[in-house]
């Protein structure tokens, strides 16, 4: 039996990048409670293609007031280069309405590996490069796509770890967009 639960949890954690012992006796947090603010980061933004960022860093804490999708990611992870065109087009359609998503990047592929990635997918909103203390600041990202819907406020109001369907993603927007503004929006969630 113990060889079996080594076995598949081998298998799983072979597809998120984590050692199946580490996974075994050290389990993963689901990252930070619904309702509560979101881990602050400070990160380098990434060129991508020709257009250089403007500021060259990324603060989530001074994106109050706008919605925010909190998008890790890496070059290896097949569900994230499904996922990214979505993003990608969620970003045009919400973007007016007060949404931005933010790539972090999860990999160790470099900085200009990973702005190239990001270029080649369309990406069209920042991309950082995280590191294993913003990982551990989120929970432990124990899986990849893992995404964190935020309201205007900078509270966490949905994570979805994983890829599922572009429309749960879309239902997890309009709660963030509509949590701590007048309007009443969709409160679906994963």
């Amino acid at each position: 039996m113990v060889i079996t639960v080594i076995l598949f949890a081998g298998q799983h954690f072979s597809r998120t990048g984590k050692s199946a012992l580490a996974a075994v006796f050290k389990p993963a947090d689901e990252g930070p409670a619904m309702g509560t603010p979101a881990p602050d980061f400070n990160l380098k933004v990434l060129p991508v293609g020709t257009t250089r960022p403007d500021p060259a860093n990324i603060q989530l804490s001074a994106l109050k007031g706008k919605a925010v999708i909190v998008n890790f990611w890496a070059t290896w992870c097949g569900p994230c280069k499904i996922e990214m065109p979505w993003l990608v087009d969620l970003q045009k359609k919400y973007g007016p309405q007060g949404l931005q998503i933010v790539g972090v990047a999860m990999d160790d592929s470099g900085e200009k590996t990973i702005a190239e990635f990001a270029q080649k997918m369309g990406v069209n909103y920042p991309v950082a490069v995280g590191s294993e203390k913003i990982a551990e600041a989120w929970g432990g990202l124990d899986g990849l796509p893992y995404n964190f819907f935020i309201d205007r406020n900078g509270k966490v109001v949905a994570s979805m770890k994983g890829l599922d369907s572009e429309s749960v993603i879309i239902a997890n927007i309009e709660k963030a967009l509509g949590e701590g503004h007048d309007h009443s929006a969709s409160t679906a969630t994963r």
